[in-house]
């Protein structure tokens, strides 16, 4: 397997899976001894589903095609469900294309390698984005309803999983342009909201150009915003509050290829007082010629301390495209070192690697897909990194 490694510190591969040739893989999620894994698009297809019982060998057991003109890129799994995204795709068409679906669907997973399609919501517009849901009666989404310039958040009432049904919405004023809202931000900014991580009755939302909102969830009908943080830079994608901290740990997601694309970093938020979150500094970028690369480089998304899934208030997993994976040591948030990393060696029919997202495991596996054709990896931990988890 080495032979597929082209830099590493403190990881090492063990296994990885083409993903029967469409390896344009996305979100990943592992759930007992299934992997479960949606597609970025191109390849049409849908949702991957793994039996990962020896995660050495990886062994593909269905995988779905995603309807006509939509991707379901984004999985959750919790409560015996999984929820997949439906979204219009390509995001922006260079011609007009037919229908496309848009929601959320659920399947029950009593056998969790072949998932039951139970329910559908739907969504209108251009569908849903991402969701984010560890059980419970609520899920959180960012969509595209009818009506709105751009996405929005929303929170879905799961309790009866067959009919879900909007349970309450907030949007950045201005994006509502069916009810006659007009913009009034600078030409050129994007205001949309990404995804929401929870602290109890707190949602840290990414709302791309705008950076971070933090959303008051407690009268679920009504959320209400209560803080804002703005910094250079946008696209601002995950905000992961560290448990017991007071810390919030934010990625800008590089959405351009290429030398001349403008700066992303992950970000270190104070949220001591979550009225009035104050920006701390940025996380040390990778070391080595990235940026010359012509496809992305800089962050995506982090792994979010599930429940299941391994937890830290201190080590930060990062996919950081080209640069692979990025591990950082946030036990002085003053001096945050990165403490271990992985690249592939470029996937045949690319131009460089593209780390997209990663799941680490309750057992510490770092599970790892590529955004164009690589596919799906497992790491493991050794070394420093060993040590500290």
């Amino acid at each position: 397997m080495a032979t597929n490694t082209a830099q590493s510190r403190n990881l090492r591969l063990i296994a990885q899976h083409d993903l029967d040739g469409k390896g344009d893989g996305m979100q990943v999620m592992r759930h007992e001894d299934v992997v479960y894994v949606g597609h970025t698009g191109t390849s049409r297809a849908g949702t991957s589903i793994l039996d990962v019982s020896e995660p050495r060998r990886p062994k593909l057991i269905d995988q779905w095609p995603a309807p006509e003109h939509t991707h379901t890129h984004k999985v959750q799994v919790a409560d015996g469900l999984l929820l997949v995204n439906h979204e219009r795709y390509p995001y922006r068409p260079s011609t007009p294309l037919g229908p496309h679906s848009a929601g959320v669907a659920v399947y029950d997973l009593a056998d969790p390698r072949a998932p039951e399609l139970i329910g559908f919501w739907e969504s209108t517009g251009k569908g849903v984005h991402r969701i984010v849901w560890e059980g419970g009666r609520f899920a959180h989404l960012s969509v595209t309803p009818d009506g709105f310039t751009d996405r929005i958040w929303m929170i879905l009432d799961l309790s009866d999983p067959r009919h879900p049904v909007e349970a309450g919405r907030w949007w950045w004023p201005g994006q509502w342009a069916g009810g006659g809202e007009q913009p009034d931000w600078p030409a050129g900014e994007r205001h949309a909201a990404h995804h929401a991580l929870l602290d109890g009755e707190l949602a840290y939302l990414g709302y791309d150009d705008v950076n971070l909102v933090v959303l008051d969830i407690a009268e679920t009908s009504a959320p209400q915003p209560i803080g804002f943080c703005r910094w250079p830079g946008g696209a601002t994608h995950t905000c992961l509050p560290l448990p017991g901290r007071d810390l919030l740990v934010v990625t800008d997601e590089q959405q351009h290829d290429g030398p001349d694309a403008p700066s992303r970093r992950i970000h270190l938020i104070d949220i001591v007082d979550p009225a009035n979150p104050r920006y701390l500094l940025a996380l040390p970028e990778p070391g080595g010629d990235f940026r010359s690369l012509p496809l992305r480089y800089g962050p995506h998304c982090l792994h979010e301390n599930r429940a299941g899934s391994f937890q830290s208030d201190r080590l930060i997993f990062a996919t950081y495209f080209s640069a692979g994976v990025r591990v950082y040591d946030l036990r002085d948030s003053s001096r945050p070192r990165e403490v271990a990393h992985w690249v592939s060696e470029t996937p045949s029919g690319q131009a460089a690697p593209q780390a997209n997202d990663l799941f680490v495991d309750r057992d510490g596996l770092i599970w790892v897909t590529d955004r164009l054709r690589g596919g799906l990896f497992v790491l493991d931990a050794e070394g420093e990194l060993a040590a500290l988890m």
